[in-house]
């Protein structure tokens, strides 16, 4: 079991104030890929439950018509960040995509703060929920700080000085602003459907990868887009299996290579490699591209 705790024994030695990026890649990448990823879809799936959100998108129709490439393109830009840093070419590039789409249409302060609250929060609850380990201190620090940082970079204001800030403002906006919107629930089903897709969850019905996903869902979130709750046996068996998976993968040694987002088998929009300035939409009145020739990512590996 010291083997297994390797890793959080290098994030306990650097500064959540100053490593925060490779604090926050170490986690994402060497000790909770899986959970992490888990964890920020879901926290997109609960931007959605605010109708300026959720509807916004719905009318562009980029989350329902072309699903897949929204998902991947928004994995593969975050990804970028992760990877090479966001002083990096690539990293610049890829919050240069961001604040182009962005600019492109009218979202408040408020709303963009508090999707970069649920990137910071929702990891957090995750993997204390799930995780084959709680978050140390030191973690939920550097999360924090990551997101300040890169929030700093999209020009977002107000942003909130610490992870617990974090949490209280996106509690609060989601009391305040969760609600149905006719638009936002398409997005929700169409994403919904894309999960079923993903593997290994291609080898359910669809039907069954949807219940899954509803369990693990709150009740104002399931009331915002109008579904119906899960029966409570339904909700122990898959939130227990989720606690007994942590379990196991805490019995595992540690991994030995960083595993990033664009590494995953359900990313399949980019099968011959991907230019982070290409990446996401190009709505009219949003800056035309200019590809970059430092900005060229290689062909995404696939992790056996």
């Amino acid at each position: 079991m010291g083997r297994r705790f390797a890793i959080r024994r290098r994030i306990q030695s650097l500064d959540p104030r100053t490593d925060f990026a490779e604090i926050y890649r170490l986690m994402g990448t060497r000790e909770f890929p899986w959970d992490m990823n888990q964890a920020l879809s879901f926290a997109l799936f609960r931007t959605y439950a605010v109708p300026r959100i959720g509807g916004l998108l719905a009318r562009t129709g980029e989350f329902t018509q072309r699903t897949q490439q929204r998902y991947d393109d928004t994995v593969l830009i975050l990804d970028a960040v992760l990877e090479h840093g966001a002083a990096s070419d690539e990293g610049r590039a890829a919050i240069r995509r961001m604040n182009q789409m962005h600019r492109s249409y009218d979202i408040g302060n408020g709303d963009l703060r508090y999707v970069l609250a649920t990137f910071v929060v929702q990891p957090i609850r995750w993997i204390d929920a799930f995780g084959w380990r709680r978050l140390t201190e030191i973690e939920r620090i550097a999360s924090a700080e990551y997101y300040r940082d890169l929030g700093r970079r999209m020009g977002i204001r107000d942003i909130p000085a610490t992870w617990q800030a974090f949490a209280h403002l996106l509690d609060a906006y989601e009391r305040e602003h969760f609600g149905f919107d006719a638009g936002a629930r398409d997005v929700a089903d169409s994403t919904l459907a894309l999960l079923a897709t993903f593997p290994p969850n291609d080898r359910l019905p669809e039907a069954v990868v949807r219940r899954i996903s509803m369990a693990v869902m709150d009740g104002p979130l399931l009331d915002a887009f109008g579904f119906e709750h899960p029966h409570p046996v339904v909700r122990r068996l898959v939130r227990g299996g989720l606690t007994a998976r942590g379990r196991v993968v805490r019995l595992l040694p540690p991994r030995r290579e960083p595993y990033f987002a664009r590494q995953l088998p359900q990313i399949r929009s980019h099968p011959h490699g991907y230019d982070v300035a290409e990446l996401g939409t190009f709505p009219p009145g949003c800056p035309v591209p200019h590809p970059r020739a430092e900005t060229t990512a290689r062909s995404p590996e696939r992790a056996g």
